[in-house]
């Protein structure tokens, strides 16, 4: 069933998407060669319980840390280690908050130092995606409309869509109704009413869509050990450009 919000939901969910946007340019300056992983989820957790939110991922059924911090061939769900970042790395960061009793989510793939040019092309097209998809989101369009557009970009451009993993309603709930694909039928699916709020997150592989899960039940990576990369925003439909809560 899908949630639609009141404005006063609305609102409690812009705060809580400030503090997700916020952690993104908190991590910003640390994001370099010889960093850990588990150093950046620190500092991701210290900025959201400061901001009087909690980290929404933190023992989400069972996951060990405040962010996902997927590197290279990791597609999403990296648990954060002693891993320490190298030059010419990619890093996704996958982060979300509750505040006020709702949850906000958003994701980022970030260069480590100096990184290859077709890097470079894989972390634009994924995230041109996302904002080519959202020309459909608004009242009265259709929920596919979204998708299709994200896939169409993304394989225009020689590169897959991860059809494994979909992004999803959010509210109350990390995951709510209603499921949403990268990839589908132009026109078709749910008709997007106003106020309703979706976590739209297109991950892009530079090889085969194929993924597999490693042996800790979370990591996800390409079946071909090819880059991947990660872009999400919590939106709200209304009957003109949705709003972006998640970005500053």
């Amino acid at each position: 069933m899908i949630y639609i919000k009141s404005k006063g939901e609305v609102e409690k969910m812009m705060r809580s998407g400030r503090i997700t946007a916020n952690v993104f340019e908190t991590l910003k300056p640390y994001i370099k060669p010889g960093v850990t992983t588990a150093e950046l989820d620190k500092i991701a957790k210290e900025y959201i319980l400061s901001s009087e939110a909690k980290p929404s991922f933190l023992n989400y059924n069972g996951f060990p840390a405040s962010i996902c911090s997927s590197v290279n061939n990791v597609v999403i769900h990296g648990i954060p280690s002693n891993y320490k970042l190298c030059d010419g790395d990619i890093i996704s960061i996958d982060v979300g908050c509750i505040k006020d009793g709702y949850h906000s989510d958003a994701a980022r793939t970030f260069a480590v130092g100096n990184i290859s040019d077709d890097a470079k092309k894989l972390i634009d097209v994924t995230q041109k995606s996302f904002f080519e998809g959202i020309r459909y989101a608004k009242q009265g369009e259709r929920l596919f409309s979204i998708s299709s557009t994200i896939q169409d970009y993304v394989e225009g451009n020689g590169f897959s869509i991860v059809r494994n993993y979909c992004g999803h309603g959010i509210g109350k709930n990390l995951h709510e109704d209603p499921e949403i694909p990268n990839y589908g039928k132009f026109g078709h699916g749910n008709r997007l009413m106003r106020n309703m709020t979706l976590a739209i997150e297109p991950m892009v592989n530079m090889g085969r869509a194929e993924t597999n899960v490693l042996d800790d039940g979370w990591t996800v990576v390409t079946a071909d050990g090819k880059l991947a990369a990660h872009y999400e925003n919590t939106i709200v439909v209304t009957d003109g450009e949705p709003l972006i809560l998640t970005m500053v």
